[in-house]
């Protein structure tokens, strides 16, 4: 692979894009966009757009199988933010309802099938609650320590949020997000 570098640097290409493309078998690149592309990049593309929970009605939400294809991806973006959060892990299942140790370290893993819905409600309500204060406050470091950092706000009693986060529930959760919504303006 190292010999290939100097052929795709002189011929325009990105050494990055090279390094991506040399490591899949049926993999190409497009001169003209110096993107890398894939056979099954079509395929890949609907798998995403049947997962896209703006594509699925609130009646479909219930279905097994519905659940299970947003189960996946769901469990990984919680860990995501329980990673930025310093999240230690029975925060972590306080927020995903207190699931028994060994299923959260079995999502934890990646081995997830169907999560039950109220897990996925609050999954979806950490992942609001995660983008509100991104969007509130610009500087990451701050939005990521904001659950920790002691509120002066009436609805939390001088605790952190990350208290009633855990200790109020799905409702703790729901009342974290409407604040946040209300103070950045919308479930946008």
């Amino acid at each position: 692979m190292e010999s290939t570098l100097p052929a795709r640097r002189a011929a325009g290409l990105d050494p990055a894009t090279a390094l991506v493309t040399n490591s899949k078998p049926n993999a190409s690149v497009d001169k003209r966009y110096k993107t890398p592309h894939t056979l099954d990049m079509e395929s890949t593309a609907a798998r995403r757009q049947k997962v896209d929970p703006e594509e699925i009605s609130a009646g479909d939400r219930r279905d097994p199988e519905v659940r299970r294809r947003l189960s996946g991806p769901a469990v990984r973006a919680f860990f995501n933010v329980g990673a930025a959060w310093q999240l230690h892990a029975e925060e972590q299942r306080a927020l995903l309802g207190w699931p028994p140790p060994s299923t959260f370290f079995k999502y934890k893993a990646g081995h997830v099938s169907a999560l039950p819905y109220d897990m996925l409600m609050r999954i979806s309500l950490v992942l609001g609650i995660y983008k509100d204060l991104h969007i509130l406050y610009p500087e990451p470091d701050l939005a990521n320590r904001w659950v920790r950092l002691p509120n002066s706000n009436p609805l939390f009693g001088g605790k952190p949020a990350l208290a009633l986060m855990t200790e109020g529930g799905i409702d703790g959760l729901y009342c974290v997000r409407r604040l946040l919504d209300g103070r950045r303006g919308g479930w946008n």
